[in-house]
């Protein structure tokens, strides 16, 4: 059976009472989380003026990560959908504010509040059906549509993920783009089993100067970007996307099907209440060049 918590149980029933004490008391865990904390916060690359940011903590758990934030001075918003971490995390006296929320709902919040948001290990939920009314798509869709009307423009979201295969990552990568991010994904020490970890770094607003992806880390501490990278491109990759919204599909213009379809818009006009005009031979007729 796979090792992996996500393919498992549903993130609120895998993490019971027991399972969530388990987590939050394991040293080996706190560390990993710490440094994986640790790098987001680099990545979402703060201005260092001093001043506190608001940031959210998206599948925050226990608090372990948002404990990080707190110790660089930054005020936090923690979400999650297990109400036995989030139990924890009150236990633990974090001093972020904490929602039980699922996000693959959406996120709720009010827009343009938030300065940052750093996600460990949750997102490459949202790619299971656990159950039968979830769609992953549309999931990811509410997901990324809200959170990119919570931040504010020019701000970043980074997500440590821990995708199951090159199809998911894609797929969680175009959620992102179509809901107006731009950026890509970053792989840290990507020769290294181990120590391999994938960060999507993604900016609010249209490309520009500022949402070039930051450089990855490799084994000797050096870095590269995929400018300067060589070799095995499939363990070394930086990806860089663009903000690409979905085309609205073009009105087919065979002959009958545009009647056909302003027929059944005037219809549906009509059920919801409003005054439509009758429906006559000369219904969605296309008008000469000249009378």
């Amino acid at each position: 059976m796979s090792s992996r918590p996500e393919l498992k149980a549903p993130p609120e029933i895998f993490y019971d009472d027991v399972e969530a004490r388990k987590y939050t008391s394991s040293s080996r865990i706190i560390e990993i989380q710490a440094k994986l904390s640790e790098r987001a916060l680099e990545l979402l690359a703060l201005p260092d003026d001093g001043v506190p940011r608001l940031l959210l903590d998206i599948g925050c758990g226990s608090g372990l990560s948002g404990e990080t934030l707190s110790e660089n001075g930054h005020q936090w918003i923690g979400l999650d959908i297990s109400p036995s971490m989030l139990d924890i995390a009150l236990e633990r006296e974090a001093e972020g504010d904490l929602l039980l929320k699922d996000m693959g709902q959406g996120l709720g919040l009010r827009s343009g509040m938030i300065d940052g948001a750093i996600s460990i290990s949750a997102v490459q939920w949202l790619c299971n059906a656990d159950k039968s009314s979830h769609e992953p798509r549309l999931r990811l869709k509410a997901f990324f549509g809200s959170l990119y009307r919570c931040l504010a423009r020019g701000a970043r979201a980074v997500f440590q993920v821990y995708p199951e295969s090159l199809a998911q990552r894609e797929l969680i990568l175009s959620s992102a783009m179509r809901a107006g991010f731009a950026g890509g994904v970053v792989v840290d020490y990507p020769h290294s089993s181990k120590s391999r970890k994938e960060y999507l770094v993604l900016t609010c607003g249209p490309p520009s100067i500022n949402t070039e992806l930051p450089k990855a880390k490799l084994e000797d501490e050096e870095s590269c970007s995929d400018d300067e990278s060589s070799g095995d491109e499939e363990n070394q990759t930086v990806c860089i996307s663009d903000r690409h919204r979905p085309r609205k599909k073009q009105k087919t213009t065979k002959k009958g099907k545009v009647r056909d379809w302003v027929l059944k818009k005037k219809e549906q006009m009509r059920r919801k209440g409003n005054a439509v005009p009758l429906d006559t031979k000369y219904t969605a007729r296309k008008r000469k060049a000249r009378f």
